[in-house]
């Protein structure tokens, strides 16, 4: 059995506009990263893999410090990347409902969520095998996980995406026999006002 806890990252700081991979958190989220070290501390976290963006590195850096482990970080699973419409999230809702309804499609310069999801998910299966049998702690994003809940269970949808939209952080524990989920459970969220 492998156990994942996704861990989607701390409540991101938008002052001063800073580029979606560079933007690190807020105060708030930095304090927040300690919860998530305290949540996982006692977890016997094995290996840590994050998305390159800052804000998701920095979310678990405080629990791979913990357990005097270094961070994997893998290209694959970045943020999805936004288009012409920007990041509208559960703003623009003809957009955002579009995206859920054909995960083909993508705003000008945008990716879509199935594309999101494929290399999310080639990414998972990967840390699969090489953390065969071993507890994972990866740090993610709030679409990017959202497309890998919804790889393993189709029913999750905009709806689902929208109600964890505000939980920063947000962990989820996915437990594998091998590539297949037998089990999934909400462990712990702090609830923001704002989504990113």
């Amino acid at each position: 059995m492998t156990t994942i806890y996704f861990v989607r990252h701390c409540q991101p700081d938008f002052t001063n506009n800073p580029a979606d991979r560079v933007r690190p958190l807020s105060a708030e989220g930095q304090k927040d990263s300690f919860a998530v070290m305290e949540f996982l501390k006692d977890k016997k976290i094995d290996d840590f893999y994050s998305s390159p963006y800052k804000r998701s590195y920095d979310t678990v850096i405080h629990a791979a410090e913990y357990y005097g482990k270094q961070i994997t970080t893998d290209e694959r699973l970045r943020e999805r990347k936004v288009g012409e419409n920007g990041n509208s999230g559960g703003k623009d809702f003809e957009i955002f409902r579009k995206r859920w309804s054909d995960f083909n499609f993508a705003e000008e310069g945008g990716e879509s969520l199935g594309s999101v999801q494929k290399r999310n998910i080639e990414a998972v299966f990967e840390i699969l095998e090489k953390s065969k049998d071993k507890t994972v702690a990866i740090g993610t994003h709030g679409t990017a996980l959202s497309s890998i809940l919804n790889y393993f269970d189709p029913s999750f949808g905009a709806d689902d995406f929208l109600r964890i939209i505000n939980f920063m952080p947000y962990i989820i524990r996915l437990d594998f026999d091998g590539k297949k989920l037998v089990s999934k459970t909400e462990e712990m969220y702090i609830d923001k006002k704002y989504n990113d």
